[in-house]
């Protein structure tokens, strides 16, 4: 066989050798065997670059290698794998306020317990002032802290309510989020349902059940259901003390100071349940600690008795002589036998 240079046809030799190709007119190498191996083939194929005929011999002149590298000392350097970084959530506004929520909840509870004791601190005055008169400097010390107390008490309720939230829509968006799907309330209508007065009493509670869902803890059932119960009550006592301000006769002015440092002691609670709330369905204790979880485990095994039970004493008694009748026979029984074994040798 004559395989062409060109093309790669082989052709079989007749007589003569040829020297072109009779398909593409290439030359033809010499005749040799098909099946030839490549030690005793009498050609040999070369890999060319396709621009080999238009480049240049002698255009590319390496440079010089130089010096074999080295070290003067052993190397320090590795491969480095560090462990791949957590993907970074985006950052969302809401977040940043939410993050602020326990420390506001415990500002809020401290402004409110200073704000009843400066009311009740006033009540006290009060009934001072019936029987002697009251030192003015002391006067004007209660008039600022009523004053300043009652400002600072409801500005922190009103940016930790904001915080709150914030807290949930951020949690309702990661509990949604897990479960596949989106939710269904907007973040305008969760704002509307927890602020605008009136119905901020009802909508709070339905937007916190909504985000259980399907958790079997019974512990965050309880705690929402407390937690509702309690704004409803603190709404209505809010309500109570606006209208009591409006008393005409002094009694009812003293006895509405009285109910107002009540009502603040009330909301100082309130903003103490509330915390537990929010952390008892992070799974956390009123603390901030994880809570231990705990799991009953029905006994398969019978039980044991540890301690023998307690008989009457005449029973125990009469078990007791039974007992020592018995050993006394066996012990009598011994003797015969040992008697009857001596005789016997």
């Amino acid at each position: 066989m004559q395989p062409c240079a060109r093309c790669g046809a082989r052709w079989a030799v007749q007589g003569a050798p040829m020297h072109w190709c009779p398909r593409c007119r290439g030359v033809l190498l010499s005749p040799g065997k098909v099946d030839a191996p490549a030690t005793q083939r009498n050609y040999r194929w070369v890999a060319r670059r396709p621009d080999h005929r238009t480049r240049k011999a002698g255009a590319t002149t390496s440079a010089p290698l130089g010096p074999t590298p080295r070290y003067t000392q052993t190397p320090r350097w590795g491969l480095l794998d560090p462990p791949p970084s957590a993907a970074r959530t985006p950052e969302r506004p809401l977040r940043g306020i939410a993050a602020h929520r326990d420390r506001l909840l415990i500002g809020t509870t401290i402004a409110f317990l200073l704000a009843g004791l400066a009311e009740y601190g006033r009540y006290l005055i009060l009934l001072q002032n019936r029987v002697r008169l009251i030192p003015g400097w002391l006067l004007s010390i209660s008039d600022a802290t009523v004053l300043v107390f009652g400002i600072i008490a409801p500005i922190y309720a009103l940016v930790t309510a904001v915080a709150l939230v914030a807290w949930l829509i951020e949690a309702r968006t990661i509990v949604f989020t897990a479960y596949g799907r989106r939710d269904p309330r907007t973040r305008w209508s969760l704002i509307a349902g927890c602020l605008v007065p009136g119905v901020n009493l009802i909508w709070p509670g339905v937007f916190i059940t909504e985000l259980l869902g399907a958790d079997p803890d019974p512990r965050s059932h309880r705690a929402v259901r407390i937690w509702w119960a309690a704004w409803v009550l603190s709404g209505l006592l809010l309500v109570a003390a606006t209208l009591w301000r409006d008393a005409s006769t002094l009694q009812a002015e003293a006895d509405g100071v009285s109910f107002t440092g009540f009502t603040n002691l009330c909301a100082a609670g309130f903003a103490v349940l509330t915390l537990w709330m929010v952390r008892t369905l992070e799974g956390r204790d009123l603390r901030g600690e994880i809570r231990s979880a705990h799991r009953w485990v029905m006994a398969a095994d019978p039980a044991e008795v540890v301690i023998a039970p307690v008989e009457p004493g005449a029973v125990a008694v009469r078990d007791a002589v039974g007992h020592d009748e018995v050993e006394r026979a066996n012990s009598d029984r011994t003797g015969e036998n040992t008697q009857e074994e001596v005789v016997a040798k």
